[in-house]
């Protein structure tokens, strides 16, 4: 211990300002670490002053214990306190770096998901197309006599009463919002020439209840076609075909004899659905015929020539029997978690 340096207030003073003055210029903790171990550790002066505490003579012990005890002390409390300061920093520092404003819009891009109802109305197109029909659109606010008068449909049919369509204010101007795509088959008989080969989707509207199988406001693929010679044997081979696309190899359709005002003869169209969760099984799928003359004439084509088939089936129903999808309001209620079901197809 003869190295250790004499025990003067002035050199404690001396170490006590150092020691404060790297404590202070600590930039950050392992700065303060270093100055602690440099001025607070075994080989630090202030150390080097207590262990000289062994040599003052005995009168003076307490005099130069306080002292350096002091001294120790207020450079214990300089450290703790600068301590605490960095660390305060530093953590609102890593805060500040990681900090997300809550407020504000992701910034990460969501994967989306366009409606099921949309990706199946086009897969139908493309199925279409590929026949070589074309895709025929036309307005959903509609005259009524495209919508009834054209296809058919008697003055007293139960189909033109308020209780069954969504006609427009004024009523004399006879403008209802469609009840089916039917009115598009009308038009391209007037505006195309013959042969026509149409497909008709769209949205259409009836007072229906609101529930887990009927929608006021749904979506429908209507087909015509009017050549020469086209008989029910076309129309069957259409539908199985097209059953087939949707639904698989094994897929059909069958006919039961229905009367609709458009089509005579009329019959309702089931599906034989492989693949049903509940089991195979005969489905009814929609509405189908030969044209009824009187359209044909009504647009302006002689009967006696030209012939055709038309058939119509929802969108929504397709997409229930495809997608088991238990009530028809999920469609309609706009909750992406629906949609991303069905995946993300551009």
């Amino acid at each position: 211990m003869s190295d250790a340096p004499e025990i003067t207030p002035e050199g404690v003073e001396a170490a006590v300002a150092d020691a404060l003055a790297a404590i202070a210029a600590a930039p950050d903790t392992a700065a303060l670490k270093a100055a602690r171990a440099a001025h607070a550790g075994e080989g630090s002066p202030l150390a080097a002053f207590n262990a000289q505490m062994r040599s003052v003579p005995k009168e003076r012990k307490a005099e130069f214990g306080k002292l350096v005890g002091q001294a120790r002390g207020q450079v214990t409390h300089a450290l703790a306190a600068r301590e605490e300061e960095l660390a305060s920093a530093e953590l609102s520092a890593r805060l500040e770096a990681e900090r997300i404003d809550i407020t504000a819009v992701a910034s990460r891009t969501r994967t989306g998901a366009r409606h099921p109802l949309t990706l199946l109305q086009e897969q139908i197109g493309d199925i279409f197309v590929g026949m070589g029909w074309e895709i025929a659109e036309g307005p959903e606010l509609e005259h009524e006599w495209f919508n009834f008068d054209a296809l058919n449909f008697d003055e007293d049919h139960p189909a033109r009463q308020m209780q069954d369509t969504f006609f427009v204010d004024p009523v004399e101007r006879h403008l209802v919002m469609r009840t089916h795509t039917s009115p598009v088959q009308v038009r391209s008989l007037l505006e195309r020439d013959l042969p026509v080969y149409v497909i008709c989707p769209g949205r259409v509207y009836r007072t229906d209840e609101f529930d887990a199988t009927h929608l006021p406001v749904f979506t429908q693929f209507e087909g015509l076609v009017v050549d020469k010679g086209i008989t029910m044997a076309h129309l069957k081979g259409t539908l199985d075909h097209v059953a087939r696309q949707l639904f698989g190899a094994e897929a059909k359709t069958r006919l039961r004899t229905n009367y609709f005002p458009f089509t005579e003869p009329s019959a309702e169209l089931d599906l034989w659905h492989p693949t049903f969760k509940g089991g195979a099984r005969w489905i009814e799928w929609g509405g189908c015929g030969m044209v009824n003359p009187n359209v044909l004439r009504a647009a302006g084509i002689d009967p006696e020539v030209y012939s055709g088939f038309a058939f119509g089936m929802g969108v929504e129903r397709t997409l229930m029997f495809r997608s088991d999808v238990k009530d028809m309001r999920d469609m309609a209620e706009g909750d992406v978690r629906f949609s991303e079901q069905f995946g993300m197809v551009v």
